[in-house]
């Protein structure tokens, strides 16, 4: 399972991907003073402490903070400026939220294969597998590659329902944005030589 440190992110990160509630699937709202912390903060601000490789990948992280606290129009004004896979996926997961899921599968045709879907069928795998059996969920227990589309469609069918399956939903959407914040933040801070 993910085995999410919000330790390492350095003292101004840890504090904002700490969050009590589940988001939701749909857009939430936004916490106040989540928002005004976040309204301070800039790629150089988030990151001190660490030497930045790739600012890009650090803006992918802000629009994440962003999304994570529902804040979606501000996730979006970072993740569309950003072009490339990474961004996209930010993108998809932002309209996937906020209910245009035609838009969210765009950017996931975008995204294409990421870096970050192996490590994400394997969790949904196992977080399924924790739930009773319903046809709608049964896909992610047999899976052999992660399908963004599937999701997409799962979520709408779920969304504000009560079900156990958006409850599931709602669990592997947290491991997903553990699971890319994570990436973003290495690939923000590592050098590659």
């Amino acid at each position: 399972m993910n085995a999410f440190e919000p330790s390492k992110y350095g003292p101004v990160l840890e504090p904002l991907v700490l969050r009590a509630d589940l988001p939701s699937l749909d857009s939430g709202v936004p916490v106040g003073t989540a928002g005004e912390i976040l309204k301070g903060l800039t790629v150089d601000t988030a990151f001190r402490g660490f030497d930045l490789a790739e600012r890009e990948m650090a803006a992918c992280c802000i629009s994440g903070l962003w999304l994570l606290h529902d804040f979606l129009e501000e996730s979006h004004n970072i993740s569309q400026q950003i072009d490339s896979r990474t961004g996209s996926c930010w993108h998809g997961i932002l309209h996937r939220r906020e209910g245009d899921y035609s838009n969210a599968k765009y950017w996931f045709r975008r995204t294409g294969e990421h870096p970050i879907w192996p490590d994400l069928c394997e969790e949904a795998t196992q977080l399924a597998e924790k739930v009773d059996r319903d046809g709608q969920s049964e896909y992610l227990r047999t899976q052999q590659a992660w399908n963004p589309f599937k999701f997409v469609d799962l979520c709408q069918c779920v969304v504000n329902s009560g079900s156990a399956t958006e409850t599931l939903c709602r669990n592997l959407q947290l491991c997903e944005w553990q699971i890319l914040f994570d990436y973003c933040f290495h690939q923000a801070i590592e050098k590659t030589t």
